[in-house]
């Protein structure tokens, strides 16, 4: 495999899962950054899958909850939006009918439904996010 000689960002995929009661599935981190502050699932895209079956595998993996199809909603890259390095993020969301129990995997030390007008204080740029997405797709 060819690699550069220059540094380069890496890639990650969150997930918004919003249920028929407009609530949003988050977890808290178990790690830092932000360990103890809530998130979107999500994390690092594997070199071998694409961009769809990393946010599929994230989510299930932080919440063990599978879902068949996701839709694209937008990519972040502001250049500090991570404190450990350079990253972009490709988000993903998809509806469930309800609010499925999850559990907690992963990174992840715990995962519940939050609704979208009562959020905890978010990880990440993940407020930003969830308001631009209740603007642009909720409406």
């Amino acid at each position: 495999m060819f690699t550069y000689n220059y540094p380069r960002p890496a890639v990650t995929v969150d997930a918004i899962l919003i249920s028929s009661k407009r609530s949003v599935l988050l977890i808290e981190r178990g790690r830092d950054p932000f360990k103890g502050t809530w998130a979107l699932p999500g994390g690092f895209v594997d070199m071998d899958e694409s961009l769809e079956a990393a946010c599929k595998r994230e989510l299930e993996e932080e919440t063990g909850i599978l879902i068949r199809e996701v839709k694209q909603f937008k990519a972040y890259g502001d250049v500090n939006r991570d404190p450990r390095h350079r990253t972009i993020s490709v988000v993903f969301y998809a509806y469930a009918d309800t609010e499925i129990e999850p559990n907690a995997g992963d990174d992840a030390v715990n995962a519940r439904w939050f609704p979208l007008s009562d959020l905890p204080v978010l990880a990440f740029d993940h407020a930003r996010i969830l308001e631009e997405f209740k603007g642009e797709v909720l409406k």
